[in-house]
Order: C-alpha cells, then structure tokens, then sequence
C-alpha cells in the first residue's frame, strides 16, 4: 500500500509539474514535457577544431539550415558529475505542427535521441509525524538547455563525460519534536519552513548564501529559475487566498527588517503579530507578487490591473464605485461613435500639439530616431485627436520630480498621412504591451454593455526641421514600418559565436547603440524594461553564455526603508526628538547622545541592501527583442493619463455648470473649490503602475527638484511654520495662492453664507429678536444642513480626495461635502459678486414656486425732513459730518445708537440688537475678503487668527472711542452726563453703525469704512504678534518642556472667585502647571507696566488732554 500511495503521488507530480500553455510565447501552443529534466550540455570551444564533413563556411549547397519557428529539439543526456546552475533558465521550446522536412541525418551538428533517465527510487517510508525533504530539489528546478543554434561554429562539440549535476539544495535542519512549543505554533513553524525549503520569497541575495552562487548566474533570477515547479505554482496559487491565520508573520528581509520575536519556551504559548490584520495582507500579497511563476526579475515590479505594489487598488463598496471621480466615473460623459479605422476621419477630430514645460527630464542625449528618405526625424512629443473641442480648459500643472510641470496642448492643423487605425495599434503597443498601464481607460462608460471610440487618440511626432522655419511631422505609416524592423532579437542566437569574438571597439560601439533602450520579453512580468549597460563577460571558457543586460532601477516604496515600519516608527521618535531639543531652553548631553544614536540607527537602515531605494538588476539578454524606442518616449507617455484625466474632468464640470446656474469663467477657480486638501494629481491613473513603469522604462537618472515643492505652500502643523507665516506681511496687490485645496475658499464662503443668512433672516423676521435670529441661522449654517444642500448639486460625483479610507464613513463625506459647498459659494462670489452667491443659495433654499409677498416700509424715499422736529436726530447730523457720510434714512443711524436699556419709542421703533446681530456678519464677511485676497500664503487657520485679532470687542471699542460715538450713543440717562461704556458695548455700537451703513448705503461704503479704520492696524498686529492671546503663548511655552514618551502637561485653568452680578461680574481665576500654581489674579509687574506705558504712551498723552478739556 505505502508503494502504491507512494506511485501516485509520483504520478501527480508528473501530471503537476508542467501545466499546458504555461510560460509559452503568446499564441503558440505548450508540447508535452518530460517530467524530469537532464542537465544542459557544456559547449567547448576549439579553434583548432575541424568543421564537420557536411557544414560548409563558404555557403556550399550541401547545407540547408533549418526553418527557426520549427527547429527540431532533442532532448540531451544526463550527466554524473557536479556544476552549478545554468547561466540562464530558458523556457521550454514551442513544437506547432512541423513542415516537411529533411530526414534528421541531413543536420550533423544537432544533438542525437537520447532517451530519458529512469525514475527516481521510492522514498523509504517514516513516519507521517516526522517532517522530511522532498526526494529530489524543488527550489530550483533543472531548465531545460536548447541545442545551438545553426550558425554555431561545429568547433564548440561536447566532451564526453562532461556533464555535471545540477547543485542541490542541503537540506533543512528541523527542530526535534521534544521543543516545547503548541501543536498550532507548531504547525504554523512547519509550515513556515516548508515555504522556505521551497524559496516561497524568493530572495536571490539568500541563494547565493546558501548556495555560493557565483557571476554565471548574475543574468538569471531566482524566481525564473524555479519557476516551473508544481509546489512553487501551487504556493504561488495558494499566496492569492488570504491565510485564516494572523496570529504569525514572519517578515523576511525584502518586505520589512524587523522580524518577530518570538518567544520558543512555555507550552500552549503563541507568538502574536505586532500588525493587524491589514499589514499581514499587506504582507500576504508582496509575497503572492514575489512568488509569481512569469517574474523576470525579483526586483522588477509589474502591473496587474487593479492592483497596487501591495493589494488592490479599490477597497470600497460596490455602491460607491459606481460613483466618483476617483473611480475614473466622469458625470455627463456620454459614449463616443466609433471612428472609421482605415480613415483619418478628417473633420471629425480636434488636433493638438502636446509640450511640457520647463523641458527638465524630457530631452534626452539618447532621443528616440527615424532615418527616412535619408533625413532624420526625432522624436519631440505626441500629437493628440480628441472627438470634442477642448475650450475653455485650462493648462495641466503637475508636479513630477521633485518639479512643477505645466501640459500644454496647443491646437493646429490636423495632419493627413494617419490612419486611426494605426493609431490605435501603436496605443496598444506602446501604453498596454510596453509600459503596462491596465488601468488607463479612455474609452468612458459603455452603452449597452458595448463601449463605444476612445476620447482621444495620440500620434507619436517624429519630425525634423524645414529650411524656411517650419516641420515636417513623419507619417504613422513609416512609423510603423519603423517599429517592425526594430524589433530583432537584441542578441541573435545564430550570431552569438560571432559577437563574442567581436573586437572590443565594434561591441562597445553596439552596446552604445543599446543603451538606453527598451527591450521585451513577452510573456514575463514586466515585459519591458530599460537597456543600462550590456556586458558581455564570460566567467566559464566552456560554458556560452548570453550578454547581460544591466538595468538600474528603484525599488517601491513598500519594500525599502520608507516603507519599513521599523524605520517609519524610528524615523518619527527621531524627528520627534529633535523638535524637543530644537525647542527646549537646555539640552542634556544624554539627549544629544540619544539623539545621536537614532540618527545613526537611521543610517544604517538606509544602508542595508534589502532597504535601499536604488537596485541594480542583471538579467539574460536571452529571449529579449528590441523594439526601437527609447525612454524619452516612454517619459512624454507617461505624461498622457495626467493631461486625458484633467480635460475629462473639467469637461464634466461643465456639467457642473449647469446643475448650479452659472458658467464659471476661471475654470481653475471651481476646479479649486472641488479640491479636498487630501487630493494630490501626480499620475491620472493607479499610481504603482505609473511608478512602476517609469521605473523600468523611463530615463535612468532624472534631475529632481527640491523636495520642498510638495509642502513649501501646504505645510501648516508646527509652532515653527505658524509664527513663520503669521509674520508675513500681507501683499499691496491681490495676488493669486499656491495652496491647491479648498480651504481657503471654504474660509470665504463660511463668511458668505453666514451674511446671506443673516441679511435674509433680518428682513425677513423684522419683529424677532436677536436670540431668535442666532437660532435660525444656526440651523441654516450648520454642516448637516449644508451636506444636504450640496447633495442637491450632487457635488459628491465631482469632489476631487483621495482614494483610500479618509471620507469612506458616511458622516466625514457629508462633513467633506458640506465644506465643498461652502467654497464653491466662495468661488461664485469671487467671480460673479454677491449677487451671484445670493441668486444660488436662494435656489437651494427655496423652489421656484415660492410667492413672493410684497413688503410695506416707511418713509421709502428719505425720513431726512424728520430731523428739524427732533433734537436726537439733530445731533446725529454732527456725527454724518465727522465721517463725511450722509444717510437717506438717518434713524437708522439712531437705531444704532439706542442702547438696550432705551425702551420703545416711535422715532426709533427699537433698539441696536438686532442691527448688532446683522453687523457682526457685515464685518466677517469684509474683513474675511481682504484677508483672503492680501494674504495668499496664509491657511485657514492662520486667516481666522488674523481676522480674530481684528474684528474683536477690543479693537471694535478702540475704533467706536476713536470716532467718539460714545458721545452720541442714546441712553435713558435724563442728566445728559458722558457716561463711560464698557468695551462690549462700545463694539456693539459700532457693529450697529456698520449694519446702518449697509441697510441705508451698500456694502461697498462699508468696504470703504474697513479700509480706512480697521485694515491698517494689521501691521501692527501682526509685528507685535497681537493675534497669539497670552493663554495660547503660556501654553506654547509649556508645550518647549513636554518630556519624550510622555503626553505633555498643559496649563490648568481654574477659577477661584466670582464676583458681582450676572451681566457685569468679575472672576479671580488662577493657572496650574505641574499641580503647581504659577499665577495668580495676574498683577502687572513693574517691568510690565513700563513696557505698556511705552508701547501706549502717544495714546495716553491724547487720552488725558481729553479728559483735561472736559
């Protein structure tokens, strides 16, 4: 029985060790495979060697070489001594049905029927309990050798008995059964280590440890070595399912430098992962991609579609990718009629020259040439057919390198010598065969399960330069006659003899001509991949082996030091630490030595190999084709997906337009209030595939940038960066801002919407009182309300974030909508006035059916006639004068002035609290404007730290005593004394007066009054750094002693004593730090009380000659 179960299983790894079609060039069919596979021969090379009786060198007809689709293969003997590995795997050879040929005598020089080796013994039987190696390696399975090719000089013969096997892998050492470890922890150790003998990473560096690889097998990858194993298909197959078991990772060194520690004593106790589950599928799927069958190299990444370097690349519900920008889902796309192939379709198609600027990174020394008609056309760019007009879209910014890149697309005569045909042959070459971009779709949303033409079409420009200025652009047809005869094998199996007796002149001068292009090798993961160097070195005289290509490209993120969770975590004590000690007012030497270390710990990850961002990667030129580009062509491509995504989204906000009832004219501005400040443009497209792809087939070394373009106008955290921006001046000329998010808009359009609100809730409710008011438009105002609002306008389809897990609950994409509506109010109001904002919030907050009532109001035209029978209003005519302003309805004015305690009276009909309610939002909304437009480098938060140092009860009392409306204010007094205001009512005086000046004037006069008393102290707020209150710097300065690994202590507040009644009292309040009171009733020291006589002294001299004159 154990013979039999032992057969069978030999029996099904015979039937799993090759699968049919596997590893095969596209469209052609897999031959059946032996299961065991004899070592290749060893070719010797002797000059003095005869030829054989039947080639001739001088081309004699008695030699007909054979067709090279259909060469016959035998397969070789095996052989007893020891070799290393092959220098090159090579994947099985293809055998379509044959064509007649000549009797296999006709071909001395192929290598005789040998017939296969005998099977393997049957392993002894142990215990099932009791784990063993498998009978013969599987790690790195034996390749196949393919017998020379026919221009093989017949010098290179096969001594005999020279035949070495293949180096098998030592087997593994297991611990014994008697460790003390649970039955589940041991399963797991088992199972890990069966992953290992069989190279389930695949980590090339661990081989050549193991196994003292040496320079023969620098062109072949671990992962092509091994790639036609059954167990290391199935653990490849197996890697795409999710393993039930998170309790154990092992993190081997490509994936991340900190191991589990694991702790092997204590029965029944288990080693927990320090990630959650979401590092180990992370982790799960880094391996299931280093584990692929087809990988050309453990170091070149791929592409699958929708997939990232790490797991998928959409994580949402089925319901929200229905939706959303994000999902490559444009509102109002409409399918596009087929073009005709065999034609131009001239007429139909829109022409445009695509340029980037500036041309950093873009010019190569290496360009990309066509030699026709004995003229040279260079490569400079695409040309670009859209089926739509592209008007009114603005340019495409997009940082790449480190460098902000402007996409030009200029419109000209549309060229006749293409076909669309042909250009859509080229896409499909160049974007899905070359450089892998799956994700890229450009064909919009399908109608009747049939999508329709691509919304654009790109024809690469070869041109060369005219005598009289102009250019001369190759047709599609030579470009493509081109591409078919640069694609010959890179190097030529027949001419490989004769290139490795070139001299080293004529082969430096042929890896020139290489450099910097793109080969392929279809069938592989990546397929494509940029030529560096191509040596020719052979360590073995009696082994042929291929030229190698030297790539040099940049590991992802996600398996080098940043992306290291070891380095993430100590990169962030460190910084943490040096923002401590750059704060703190004495640094110990302990710290400084710390500090030391982990700078140093930093170092040495960034120098590990497996960490490091730049790779070097040597891979067999054996099965690589040319194809006649070079990477200039693939960086001005990789440029494509960002521009195609930023006219198709501005073409949908046209749609956008019409939903909301204007047409934007600065398209950028809506584009703007769109942006979520999680959004970044970098790509159009998956972001892994565009980086991988630049990787393998762009320039090798581009220039980069300073990398502080990403954050030089975006950084807004830290005390540093807050005292630097809030000590900047503000601009004389309005300026445009360099922060690309919406925040600064949502800052203007909060003001907006809370004026209209409150401009519309006062007419409209004139009897209610301002507590009532307050109530209303703080339903109206509120981001609930607001979300709902935007949900009309659908603005969810159109909202620019970031993929990923940031607003996928439902109450921050509500939250995020609701700020999204608030800045396209902005928007609207810069760009089409107040009116405009107030024609589009009304829409939304009404229907068009609504009735409206006509309003009775007295003294419509003027009530001036009124003032020669009234003393009051006699009075306020010195005031009209003062500030050189003449009001159509002065009790308006008088409104101002009555104060809450004045009870009802007919001239008046009530008092300033409702005028102060409406003032209040007049004032945010100027002083919001101007700072938003003088002030383009301040955030959100540092605007509304500024408009708090101006428009507050301080400053408004200062200016309401400035223009002596004290004087003028109507109390109940009847002794006509001056009564001393508090500083709250003073600024509700002059909120009052501003509310006034609005209802009778216009917002414009009000814009005058601010520009003239209020704006210029903003100097003078900002040098004395009047918008950081005393409590914000106590704890700033708090904040300088916090300890590490501690949460910092903060000033305490507590209050000791009230005093006085409900709406005049007095509080006794003490501060805390530490359990420690550190203040108390704040005194004013000496020191301080002389630095205020100074900084007021002009102000206090004018004060008292006042009151001398009273």
């Amino acid at each position: 029985l154990l013979l039999d179960s032992c057969h069978s299983q030999i029996q099904f790894l015979r039937k799993m060790s090759f699968n049919a079609g596997h590893g095969c060039p596209r469209g052609r069919p897999a031959a059946p495979l032996p299961m065991y596979r004899s070592a290749p021969p060893r070719y010797h090379y002797d000059p003095s060697a005869a030829p054989g009786p039947i080639y001739n060198p001088q081309g004699g007809s008695n030699y007909m070489p054979p067709h090279p689709d259909f060469m016959p293969f035998h397969f070789p003997a095996p052989s007893q001594g020891s070799n290393a590995l092959p220098q090159c795997p090579v994947r099985p050879p293809v055998f379509p049905e044959p064509p007649p040929f000549p009797p296999p005598s006709s071909y001395p020089y192929m290598m005789p029927n040998v017939t296969p080796p005998p099977l393997p013994p049957v392993p002894p039987s142990v215990p099932p309990s009791m784990p063993y190696p498998p009978s013969y390696p599987m790690s790195y399975p034996p390749q196949l050798q393919l017998p020379p090719p026919p221009s093989f000089n017949p010098a290179y013969v096969q001594p005999g008995g020279s035949f070495k096997p293949e180096r098998s892998r030592p087997p593994l050492q297991y611990k014994s059964d008697t460790c003390s470890r649970s039955p589940e922890r041991l399963r797991h150790y088992d199972d890990d280590h069966r992953h290992r003998g069989h190279s389930y990473g695949g980590y090339g560096g661990r081989h050549n440890r193991e196994f003292g690889g040496d320079k023969r097998d620098r062109g072949c990858s671990s992962e092509r070595r091994r790639s036609d194993s059954p167990r290391y298909k199935a653990d490849y197959e197996r890697g795409r399912v999710p393993s039930r078991h998170h309790e154990f990772v092992v993190c081997c060194a490509d994936v991340s430098s900190s191991e589990s520690e694991c702790d092997s004593d204590g029965g029944g106790s288990s080693c927990s992962s320090s990630s959650d589950s979401e590092v180990f599928d992370v982790i799960a799927e880094i391996k299931r991609k280093k584990a692929h069958p087809d990988r050309l190299h453990e170091e070149l990444w791929y592409n699958d579609p929708g997939q990232m370097n790490d797991g998928p690349l959409c994580k949402c519900s089925a319901k929200a990718r229905r939706t959303g920008i994000r999902h490559s889902i444009y509102p109002g796309e409409q399918p596009v009629k087929s073009c005709r192939p065999m034609s131009n379709n001239s007429g139909k198609l829109f022409h445009y020259r695509i340029t980037v600027s500036p041309p950093t990174n873009f010019l190569t020394d290496r360009p990309t040439v066509i030699e026709y008609d004995d003229h040279e056309y260079l490569f400079e760019g695409f040309s670009c057919f859209s089926h739509t007009p592209l008007t009114n879209i603005p340019l495409c910014r997009v940082i790449r390198f480190n460098i902000d890149y402007t996409i030009h697309f200029i419109e000209e005569m549309a060229p006749e010598n293409y076909c669309v045909k042909g250009l859509e042959l080229f896409s499909s070459y160049l974007f899905k065969d070359i450089l892998e971009l799956y994700d890229w779709n450009l064909t919009g949303p399908d109608e009747n399960g049939q999508s329709g033409c691509q919304r654009f079409h790109f024809m690469p420009r070869f041109v060369r330069c005219l005598p009289d200025g102009g250019k001369e652009v190759l047709s599609m047809h030579q470009v493509l006659l081109y591409l078919l005869r640069s694609s010959p094998a890179l190097v030529p199996e027949e001419e490989i003899a004769n290139m490795l007796q070139w001299e080293e002149l004529e082969w430096q001068k042929y890896a020139e001509e290489c450099k910097g292009m793109i080969v392929t090798n279809p069938g592989l993961k990546p397929s494509s991949v940029r030529i560096d160097q191509l040596d020719r070195e052979q360590f073995n005289s009696s082994v042929i082996t291929f030229p190698i290509i030297v790539h040099f490209g940049i590991r992802p993120a996600q398996l080098s030091y940043a992306g290291d969770p070891q380095y993430q975590k100590l990169w962030k004590s460190y910084v943490k630490l040096r923002h401590l000690l750059a704060n703190s007012p004495k640094v110990k030497q302990i710290d400084k030595q710390k500090l030391t270390q982990r700078e140093e710990a930093l170092q040495k990850i960034r120098q590990k190999n497996t960490m490091r961002r730049e790779v070097t990667v040597e891979l067999s030129s054996q099965g690589f084709w040319k194809t006649g580009i070079r990477s200039d062509v693939c960086q001005h491509a990789m440029m494509l997906p960002v521009l195609t995504h930023h006219i198709r989204y501005h073409q949908c906000l046209m749609h956008l337009d019409k939903l909301i009832g204007y047409m934007f004219k600065e398209r950028c501005l809506l584009q703007l209030a769109m942006t979520h400040p999680s959004h970044h443009l970098n790509f159009g497209m998956n972001p892994d595939h565009a980086r991988n792809s630049l990787s393998n087939c762009g320039i090798r070394q581009p220039k980069y940038g300073d990398r502080k373009v990403h954050h030089m106008y975006m950084r807004k955290k830290g005390i540093n960066t807050l005292i630097n921006i809030m000590s900047r001046l503000g601009q004389d000329d309005p300026s445009p801002s360099r922060i690309n998010h919406n925040e600064r808009l949502e800052f203007l359009g909060d003001a907006v919407v809370e004026f209209l609100t409150s401009v519309h809730l006062y007419y409209l409710f004139p009897n209610l009182e301002e507590g009532g008011l307050a109530t209303y438009r703080t339903a109206i105002v509120q981001n609930q309300h607001l979300a709902m609002l935007a949900k009309k306008l659908e603005l969810d389809r159109f909202m620019l974030y970031a993929h990923g897990p940031d607003l996928c609950r439902e109450s921050d994409l509500r939250h995020a909508m609701a700020n999204c509506f608030e800045a396209l109010i902005g928007a609207v109001y810069l760009e089409g006035g107040l009116e405009e904002a107030k024609q589009l919030f009304g829409r939304l907050l009404f229907n068009s059916e609504v009735r409206f009532m006509c309003m009775f109001v007295q003294e419509p035209l003027t009530d001036r006639q009124l003032i020669e029978s009234s003393p009051v209003l006699q009075k306020l005519t010195n005031f009209e004068d003062a500030i050189g302003v003449l009001f159509t309805h002065v009790r308006l004015l008088a409104r101002a002035f009555t104060l809450r305690t004045v009870g009802f009276n007919h001239l008046t009909l009530g008092h300033n609290q409702r005028m102060e309610f409406l003032g209040d939002s007049i004032m945010q909304l100027v002083a919001t404007e101007y700072l938003f437009i003088h002030f383009p480098d301040h955030h959100e938060g540092h605007l509304t730290l500024l408009r708090s140092s101006l428009v507050n009860n301080r400053t408004q009392a200062k200016v309401a005593e400035e223009l002596g409306m004290q004087e003028f204010a109507i109390t109940n007094d009847k002794t006509k004394r001056p009564v001393a205001l508090r500083t709250k009512t003073l600024a509700d005086l002059l909120e009052s007066f501003i509310a006034a000046l609005y209802i009778d004037k216009d917002l414009e006069f009000v814009h005058t009054f601010m520009n003239v008393c209020f704006f210029p102290r903003l100097k003078e707020f900002i040098l004395n750094q009047d918008w950081n209150d005393p409590k914000s710097q106590l704890q700033q300065c708090c904040l300088t002693l916090r300890t590490e690994g501690k949460e910092p202590d903060i000033p305490l507040y507590k209050t000791l004593q009230t005093v006085g009644p409900s709406h005049a009292r007095t509080y006794t309040v003490a501060v805390y730090f530490k359990g420690e009171r550190i203040g108390y009733n704040f005194p004013q020291m000496a020191h301080q009380k002389r630095f205020i006589e100074r900084k007021y002294r002009q102000e206090l001299k004018e004060m008292r000659r006042e009151r001398d004159r009273k």
